[in-house]
């Protein structure tokens, strides 16, 4: 049955709004029955009337799909709103490092994650990957063959882009981060193991570069004391040649005499 157009509009409302994820524009015209050129154009007419001022959400396109967000001039009653239903997303500015890492790198293993920021970053991986902000993305075809990760649709959507060319640049990145967990709250704080694990590699980074311990000066002076013993020695030994000799002499004084 063909649908007049605003039972179109009545139907994709309905669809994005139930969506959980961005609702692509292939599944929202299969599931009205309707060619996805006239889907297409009821959208845009949609986007543009919640467009409006008086309007509190919009549609906006990210992640390939379509989904309703909150107004930026309205975020600060529906963060205030939200963090009185439940705890907001809680990132440490380590874990926001490394998936800034990740964001600009991407596909990123582990091993070059851990070279640019200079430490351990496996807990954080973890973190990450159980918040569902990256995914796993493959192994490289590298030496140890280590994973490498990206980030995930839920990450453009708490960060209400619609693909990886909208992200801002890394100094606006932190400010982005900050919207999108819920201000200044959404940064936690480092956790006591995570400054543990650091602390241990920077021990450990030190041991490593420390200098060869040279040998103690008491060792040293043995040398010269065994040298000037041996020269001693030298020079008190009496030599057996002279005596001899002598010996000789007596001999030949004897024979001559007789």
């Amino acid at each position: 049955m063909t649908m007049n157009p605003s039972e179109i509009k009545g139907a994709l409302e309905a669809i994005i709004y139930a969506a959980d994820e961005p609702a692509t524009l292939e599944q929202i015209a299969s599931a009205v029955g309707e060619e996805k050129q006239v889907v297409q154009t009821a959208l845009d007419e949609m986007i543009v009337a919640y467009a409006a001022e008086d309007r509190g959400i919009e549609i906006r396109a990210v992640a390939g799909g379509y989904k309703f967000y909150t107004k930026p001039q309205h975020h600060e009653v529906v963060r205030k709103f939200i963090k009185s239903l439940r705890p907001p997303l809680r990132l440490t500015m380590p874990a926001l490092e490394t998936l800034a890492v990740i964001s600009y790198r991407q596909p990123a293993t582990g091993p070059e994650i851990q070279e640019i920021r200079g430490v351990n970053v496996s807990g954080v991986l973890k973190t990450l990957l159980e918040k569902r902000l990256i995914v796993t993305a493959g192994r490289k075809a590298v030496v140890g063959r280590p994973m490498m990760y990206r980030t995930s649709k839920e990450f453009l959507m708490r960060f209400g882009l619609s693909d990886l060319e909208e992200l801002p640049s890394l100094k606006e990145f932190e400010q982005l981060a900050r919207a999108a967990l819920g201000a200044d709250e959404g940064i936690a704080a480092i956790e006591p193991e995570m400054e543990a694990a650091v602390d241990t590699e920077t021990v450990a980074g030190s041991v490593e570069s420390a200098p060869v311990a040279e040998t103690p000066s008491s060792e040293v002076a043995e040398e010269p004391e065994s040298a000037e013993a041996t020269s001693r020695d030298l020079q008190e030994t009496p030599t057996a040649e002279p005596a001899a000799e002598t010996e000789n002499e007596k001999a030949e004084s004897a024979s001559s005499s007789s």
